[in-house]
């Protein structure tokens, strides 16, 4: 009698702990078996292959406003198609609560872009730009009822930031109900500063992005995002750290004992600032904050990885098509790169990055590598066990990889909305290839065999990571 639905026999499994050789039966969406000579109706041989984790991406913008005549690149269907290309099960993007707005509209918009329209499973954060009394007292504890348990806040942008004061109610607000607060942590006034005077001196082409943000402005906003969340007593998580400096900060924090947590990103491992400096506006391409940095920024972000003091690895996928006015090229950005949309693609090229630079060329090992690209953000967001992992009882998300596969990216076997990828030219050595999200293939050998609605969305636990909520009995 046929026990399994699916059965992935002879690989090599991996998870954040351990290695080991065995086949994997599947039925109803999830892992029921880890043993050897599984028979089942369907077969996915894995000989000479790693069975990873699915990865999950906890940092990415897919339809997000975006600002006046720009449009983002994504929408739900290619965000997650191009997201399952890369070995990806899970993304989690961001429902923006725009100034004067609900939060509760913001997502219920979200949903309307997204549900049925998803292959990979998809879990949404809240971005908090307008703090108001009915949002903190009454709309947010109900929606971390609901499973929408972290949100971001953010200390620079003009139509974002939150001064201290409004970062303290939030973050008292996450105390109050055990949410995850996170953190874009930069400063915003210097920032203005900067800006003004490179405007004012002619210095306006993409380049100069980098230059009004230097590392000063990413070490100082962290450090006081700590202080306050010390002041509060509630956990935080700085994301898209781009140096050592600013990281520095955050393991400060850390051997204080104090739960702050951090991510980096593929920009900060293998792009510089010199990347910027394109002729005309290819610059444009790479227009990201934090900026890329120098090579010896790179070398103190692979030290945070290994060291932990990194927690997850994300893309922030935020894509913007280059050969449009609705993009990259926007009138506006001629005239300063203060206007260019900022952000760029990486959710398909995340993982391979990773990958190649990092468990072919030795610097850190597969286990790291499962860690930090899944099951550390299936536990951070209220995910795990269910997401994260490949154990009995665990949804069957799973990533098939060619670890030995040579491939050099390339916007034409990409798959994401935008016109571009600033990795373009790059080699990688190892690559997924099969794809499979609660028991269904997605991908299969490269090749797209899922459909629009074979992702879901998925409601979250209160994070482990997270302040325990405050009981009002």
């Amino acid at each position: 009698m046929t026990t399994f639905d699916l059965v992935i026999p002879g690989g090599t499994v991996v998870t954040a702990s351990d290695i080991f050789q065995c086949d994997v039966g599947i039925r109803d969406g999830r892992i029921v078996s880890l043993g050897h000579s599984l028979a089942g109706d369907h077969t996915i041989d894995a000989s000479d292959r790693l069975v990873l984790p699915g990865g999950i991406d906890s940092h990415v913008h897919v339809s997000q406003p975006s600002g006046p005549d720009i449009i983002m690149a994504d929408d739900f269907a290619s965000a997650t198609r191009s997201a399952a290309f890369g070995g990806n099960t899970t993304i989690m993007p961001f429902c923006l609560q725009e100034k004067g707005n609900s939060m509760r509209q913001a997502i219920k918009d979200d949903h309307g872009l997204a549900d049925g329209n998803c292959y990979i499973d998809v879990s949404f954060h809240m971005i908090i730009s307008d703090p108001t009394e009915q949002l903190l007292g009454q709309d947010l504890p109900a929606l971390v009822e609901d499973g929408y348990t972290s949100f971001k806040i953010f200390m620079t942008y003009d139509d974002l930031k939150l001064d201290d004061r409004e970062i303290l109610e939030v973050m008292s607000a996450a105390r109050r109900t055990g949410a995850l607060v996170m953190v874009h942590a930069e400063n915003y006034d210097a920032i203005r500063f900067m800006t003004d005077k490179l405007e004012s001196a002619g210095n306006i082409a993409p380049y100069y992005h980098a230059t009004s943000r230097p590392i000063v402005v990413e070490r100082e906003a962290p450090h006081r995002a700590i202080s306050l969340a010390e002041l509060v007593d509630v956990p935080l998580v700085v994301v898209h750290v781009s140096n050592g400096e600013a990281m520095e900060e955050i393991h400060r924090a850390q051997t204080k004992g104090l739960k702050v947590f951090a991510e980096t990103c593929p920009q900060y491992l293998v792009l510089t600032e010199q990347d910027l400096d394109g002729l005309n506006m290819e610059g444009a391409k790479y227009v990201c904050s934090p900026p890329p940095r120098d090579q010896e920024s790179q070398a103190a972000c692979w030290d945070g990885i290994k060291r932990g003091v990194f927690d997850v690895f994300s893309s922030d996928h935020c894509p913007f098509r280059y050969d449009d006015t609705a993009g990259k090229l926007v009138p506006k950005g001629r005239t300063s790169f203060r206007w260019v949309p900022n952000g760029i693609p990486g959710v398909e090229t995340r993982l391979p990055i990773l990958f190649s630079e990092g468990v072919s060329k030795g610097r850190i090992d597969l286990n790291k590598f499962v860690a930090i690209t899944s099951t550390n953000h299936a536990k951070m967001y209220g995910l795990y066990p269910r997401k994260g992992t490949i154990s009995v009882g665990a949804d069957a998300d799973i990533a098939i990889w060619d670890a030995n596969r040579e491939v050099t990216i390339s916007q034409n076997i990409l798959n994401h909305g935008a016109d571009y990828t600033p990795y373009e030219g790059m080699k990688v050595i190892g690559w997924p290839q099969t794809t499979i999200v609660r028991g269904k293939c997605v991908v299969r050998n490269g090749q797209l065999s899922g459909k629009p609605g074979d992702g879901i969305y998925l409601e979250r636990d209160r994070s482990p990571y997270a302040a325990s909520p405050v009981s009002t009995a």
